[in-house]
């Protein structure tokens, strides 16, 4: 088998310092390189001739946008290359959306080092990898509007103050509820509130 060029896209030096460390006894590899430079990464790409870049979904200070997107966008201007999320962020949600977006693995920071290597190389060799979707209820997409309600019944906000934020009656609100409920498959909005959080739809700070 061919070594494998890595790209880390990460905002945390140590983290990609660590793994670099990590992986550097592994003949698999035939470069790690990392970058937090988020406006250049497709030369880097193909300049250095890179197989896979590995990407954090919380990119901090780097880019205005979240990993998935900044995935999402490579894989329109490089074709070739194979995208896999590396993240804290292990949720349904995120893990559904990058299916979405074609990218072609989700593993958690967590991660062994051969395990990691072992994902790489099935990545490789044209498979997609998203172990801890196995046996996972696939939930219908709330809305942007959805989400926005959720949020703001998170925060503690009445039905009345959603609705007037909102600028839509309370009895559209009561329908918009009642939807994401169906999609949740919960009966309560404190229900709703902390599926949401266990899926990433919302942050446990709303």
């Amino acid at each position: 088998m061919i070594p494998i060029n890595i790209l880390l896209v990460d905002d945390h030096m140590l983290f990609a310092k660590s793994l670099s460390i990590a992986l550097d006894e592994y003949p698999e590899i035939q470069n790690f390189y990392s970058t937090q430079d988020i406006q250049h990464l497709d030369h880097i790409i193909n300049e250095r001739n890179i197989d896979i870049v590995l990407m954090d979904i919380n990119l901090g200070k780097l880019s205005n946008s979240d990993g998935l997107d900044v995935a999402s966008s490579l894989l329109r201007t490089n074709t070739n290359v194979k995208i896999i999320v590396l993240t804290g962020y292990d949720l349904p949600v995120y893990r559904h959306e990058a299916r979405k977006k074609g990218i072609h693995g989700f593993l958690n920071k967590n991660i062994n080092p051969d395990e990691l290597i072992s994902s790489l190389i099935r990545v490789y060799n044209g498979n997609t990898c998203f172990p801890n979707e196995i046996n996972e209820l696939i939930i219908e997409d709330l809305t942007s509007m959805e989400k926005k309600i959720l949020e703001l019944v998170c925060s503690g906000a009445k039905r009345k103050n959603i609705a007037e934020e909102l600028y839509i009656s309370e009895r559209t609100l009561t329908n918009h509820l009642q939807h994401i409920f169906d999609k949740l498959d919960v009966s309560s909005s404190v229900e709703a509130v902390t599926k949401a959080i266990k899926l990433g739809y919302i942050s446990p700070l709303c």
